[in-house]
């Protein structure tokens, strides 16, 4: 099911949340969804999944409005919120059990389905505890249990990953990804290495303002007008090197790497180039150029650029 968010304000009080925003997810399409806090991102996530109704605008799911249709829309849809909503005092069979009939499971299939979630999300061993019992990744895993029992063709995780251990997270990022090959799937995290890991696309909010939409390279190439370059010299004295690569002609910003020895980095102006301008300064002083390395823009350098404002 493809989601077409169209133009969607919403306001509390004077404060716009979320503010005019557009864009389309496509099934079998793994979004992330980043921002910092507050930016809009939990917001936008409740309305498309019709927690909340935005004060302008509209969202289809499957071609269903949030408006018309949204009993259609939320039984085609599992959500995992950034609290999760798990009953304590419940063993989790009987947490699995009483949401499959929630969602209208046909009883004699219920029994399946619960066996299904416990084996793809891990729960094997855990499955006759207390949710209360259990560690917060095991919490985690019901929760997006809760969120797959009724097979919907949408799946939206708010900070999915919360609280698991590395071997945890890596398990649950190949569950997304295996359930993006069906499913259309909005992920959000703070974790943007593990965005990138899971997502096919990218989207960034900032001040309820939609900032970057594109894959996880075509972000990095979009920031990288201007060229970061690693350095490293033998012999010379730092300051008079530090001055030196700052009165290069296409030099902006030079900063130290380390304190402890000669390596810099050299930030160009945008649109140029300094390594020929930084190799021929070293032949012309003397000086060993030991490294000369173009730095690859980070997915955190884009994030901070564009929600910085």
């Amino acid at each position: 099911m493809d989601i077409v968010v169209d133009h969607i304000t919403k306001k509390y009080g004077t404060q716009r949340a979320v503010d005019d925003v557009s864009f389309v997810v496509k099934t079998g399409e793994v979004l992330g969804f980043l921002g910092p806090n507050g930016a809009g991102k939990t917001t936008t996530m409740k309305a498309i999944t019709c927690f909340l109704m935005p004060n302008e605008g509209d969202i289809t799911v499957g071609g269903h409005s949030i408006h018309n249709d949204p009993e259609k829309i939320k039984r085609n849809i599992g959500y995992l919120p950034e609290s999760n909503p798990l009953y304590r005092e419940m063993p989790v069979i009987d947490y699995l059990k009483f949401i499959a009939e929630l969602h209208g499971i046909e009883k004699n299939k219920i029994q399946a389905r619960i066996l299904d979630m416990v084996n793809t999300c891990g729960l094997e061993g855990e499955k006759h505890k207390k949710i209360g019992e259990l560690s917060k990744g095991y919490q985690q895993r019901v929760g997006l249990a809760q969120a797959l029992i009724h097979d919907p063709q949408v799946l939206v995780l708010d900070e999915p990953t919360s609280g698991l251990d590395p071997n945890q997270i890596v398990e649950i990022r190949e569950l997304i990804r295996e359930i993006g090959k069906e499913k259309t799937v909005i992920l959000s995290s703070h974790i943007l290495a593990e965005v990138e890991a899971t997502c096919d696309r990218i989207l960034i909010i900032n001040k309820g303002k939609i900032v970057a939409d594109g894959t996880s390279g075509e972000l990095r190439k979009q920031s990288q007008g201007r060229e970061i370059l690693k350095i490293s010299v033998e012999e010379g004295d730092k300051n008079e090197i530090f001055k030196a690569l700052q009165d290069l002609p296409n030099s902006e910003i030079v900063d130290f790497i380390s304190k402890s020895d000669h390596s810099f980095e050299v930030q160009s102006k945008p649109n140029t180039s300094s390594k020929k301008d930084v190799f021929n300064l070293c032949v012309k002083k003397g000086w060993i150029l030991t490294e000369l390395t173009p730095t690859e823009t980070k997915l955190e350098d884009v994030f901070r650029e564009l929600t910085k404002k």
